[in-house]
């Protein structure tokens, strides 16, 4: 009896935790500057009337021809503090990555790298941006991948950006890009290994690069092949629903384009590889489209995530 009596108090704790609810995702704004600023603030203004659970920036806060800035990256990061509900915020290769280009000051990447950490990382300690801050779990090697749990949902960023995922250039950005690769896997298996332990209903990871740029024509950028296999194999031993977020490209995509493989070609050829249909991809809208995307999460309906797109007013 007491065996029966504890299962059913479980069942209902479980119910009761799964109450559906919504978030907004969004990416690549403000890019334009300082001509989106205004545009940014209209959406962050339309985000707070719609008093979402939190919201996740997938990186690219300016565009790869504006500086990059101390006075443009504390701009937005105050911009980050206007929203009501949590803000968490993963770093674009616009930030860091792509800041040797003339139109983007000729910065050293990896010394603004540190000053991205340095301003939007390193002195939050365990909270996310917004005027209702989240404590989330922090990678210690990489204090900008980070982990939380909602409803029993389990949330991750992994920071992983366009142009190569920052393989590339000189044998500094390349050897940083091995330390930071190394911990994004370890940071992908923990959050996998963390939702299967506790029995989570799904996951959602959230980061700048668009993993499936070219497909199904090209292969994939060497930098985010560790990625996206290590997603494969995740998410196949998980299997249950799994959301990718990302930005990079620019426009509103919702598909199912990981395979057991993990990307979808080879030299060109689409692989013999089953598609992993209980994993999603939303590529959020940006750069001239400032707009978000709600996403409904109900754990207890077959897809677990629905959509619907979000512009100011």
């Amino acid at each position: 009896m007491r065996t029966l009596l504890l299962t059913a108090a479980l069942t209902l704790l479980t119910t009761a935790a799964a109450a559906p609810f919504k978030f907004v995702a969004l990416g690549d704004m403000p890019y334009k500057l300082p001509d989106d600023y205004a545009r940014f603030e209209a959406l962050i203004g339309e985000v707070n009337r719609l008093q979402p659970a939190f919201t996740l920036h997938v990186g690219d806060i300016k565009s790869g021809s504006t500086p990059c800035s101390d006075e443009n990256f504390q701009k937005v990061k105050a911009e980050f503090g206007m929203f009501q509900a949590p803000l968490v915020y993963t770093p674009g290769d616009n930030e860091w990555t792509d800041c040797h280009r003339e139109k983007a000051g000729k910065y050293d990447p990896l010394e603004r790298l540190a000053k991205v950490r340095e301003l939007f990382f390193t002195g939050m300690g365990n909270r996310s941006f917004g005027q209702t801050p989240l404590t989330l779990t922090r990678q210690p090697e990489l204090p900008e991948n980070s982990r939380w749990t909602y409803q029993n949902v389990v949330f991750g960023t992994v920071h992983v950006v366009g142009s190569n995922n920052g393989m590339e250039r000189t044998n500094a950005s390349v050897a940083e890009y091995f330390t930071r690769n190394a911990a994004n896997v370890a940071w992908i298996k923990a959050t996998f290994a963390e939702a299967k332990a506790n029995n989570a209903p799904a996951v959602v990871l959230g980061f700048q690069a668009d993993l499936f740029y070219g497909a199904p024509f090209l292969l994939t950028d060497p930098g985010l092949r560790d990625t996206l296999t290590t997603l494969a194999a995740e998410a196949k031993a998980y299997g249950k629903p799994v959301l990718l977020i990302q930005g990079d490209s620019h426009v509103l995509v919702i598909d199912r384009p990981l395979t057991e493989a993990g990307a979808n070609t080879s030299a060109g050829q689409t692989l013999a590889s089953p598609v992993l249909r209980h994993v999603t991809r939303l590529q959020v809208m940006g750069e001239a489209e400032v707009g978000a995307v709600e996403v409904t999460v109900d754990t207890d309906t077959p897809g677990v995530f629905g959509f619907r797109p979000v512009y100011s007013r």
